[in-house]
């Protein structure tokens, strides 16, 4: 399975981006999709996440998780971007999900986000 986060970019404080995860090689329906992100020098941190059942938690409200199964991608929108938002973001899939990265069994790449103040 590959997945290809993207969407990434720099955006001033206030300002709002959309990620995508988009997966291929297996059955993408079947399985939650998660996002974490790591700032420098800080820990993995949970962002949100996405069930099968299409149920989903964020870590804020400012951020929304969604899903289209038809086009096995996951979107992440996130509105009102603080400077501390700045990290890598990276998308993983896995059957359960959740809140911690071990619950997640393949990871795409990352894609930098970058919020200016």
């Amino acid at each position: 399975v590959q997945l290809q986060a993207s969407g990434g970019g720099l955006v001033q404080a206030g300002g709002s981006l959309r990620l995508s995860c988009t997966a291929s090689g297996r059955t993408f329906s079947s399985y939650a999709v998660g996002w974490f992100r790591r700032a420098p020098g800080k820990e993995r941190e949970f962002v949100a996440a996405i069930r099968r059942s299409g149920t989903s938690t964020t870590y804020a409200g400012r951020f929304t998780i969604s899903r289209d199964n038809a086009k096995n991608t996951v979107y992440l929108q996130m509105n009102s971007l603080k400077p501390e938002d700045t990290a890598v973001y990276y998308c993983a899939s896995g059957l359960q999900g959740g809140s911690t990265w071990y619950q997640y069994d393949y990871w795409g790449q990352g894609t930098q986000v970058t919020v200016s103040s």
